[in-house]
């Protein structure tokens, strides 16, 4: 996996260098600015782009920028962001585009080394790693009426899934069998209007009508 991270902060961004190098991880390229990290991007053409939100000049929205921007460049660009807290207007901004191969993490998974590997491999694979407190607040701010017939369980289930996770660790995380959890899934299918006979991924389906009620928030 060749990796290109871009973090303002020195120390931190040396360390994170230093965490994925010792899992056996290519890092290609650091860089402190987003500008940096576009250029890296085109030079090294990594797997996975590790991005900061906030870096120089305004370190505002930077690194929702260059993630964006380096998807639109390169078409299936693995990018994890990380964040200090949750930013949902720039989540929302960088999630529409797409949830495939995407990530959003707070920083404080960092320190927890075997969940945040699982997240960055996820995205590498073309999966989807949401952190839970950014599903939670996306979820509480979703207007999509569709989503109100979800009874509180099953909405316990489609933010798992938003987060990235298959069913065995779905029925793992909510202590309920698999056979419960696939019972759930179909049902939400049917509560979201998801029909077996669509030309879709009914699963990336559902997360997209999860996600779709966040760019409705006033």
């Amino acid at each position: 996996m060749r990796i290109v991270m871009a973090e303002d902060d020195p120390l931190l961004r040396e360390g994170l260098a230093l965490l994925l190098r010792a899992e056996s991880l290519d890092v290609v390229a650091t860089a402190g600015t987003a500008e940096e990290a576009l250029a890296a991007i085109d030079a090294h053409e990594p797997d996975v782009a590790v991005l900061d939100v906030r870096m120089p000049p305004t370190h505002t929205d930077e690194g929702i920028v260059a993630a964006v921007e380096a998807r639109r460049r390169r078409p299936g660009l693995a990018v994890l962001v990380l964040s200090a807290y949750v930013e949902q207007t720039f989540a929302t901004e960088l999630l529409t585009g797409g949830v495939a191969g995407l990530g959003y993490l707070l920083k404080e998974r960092v320190g927890r080394v075997e969940e945040f590997m699982d997240a960055l491999r996820r995205v590498a694979d073309g999966g989807t790693a949401i952190d839970p407190e950014v599903v939670a607040q996306l979820f509480t701010g979703s207007r999509d009426s569709r989503l109100e017939r979800l009874s509180p369980r099953e909405g316990d289930v489609l933010a798992l899934m938003a987060e990235g996770m298959g069913n065995a660790a779905i029925a793992e995380r909510l202590v309920v069998t698999e056979g419960a959890v696939h019972k759930h899934i179909r049902s939400i299918f049917a509560k979201l209007d998801l029909s077996p006979t669509d030309r879709v991924d009914r699963r990336v389906a559902a997360v997209l009508r999860y996600l779709e009620g966040v760019r409705r928030l006033a």
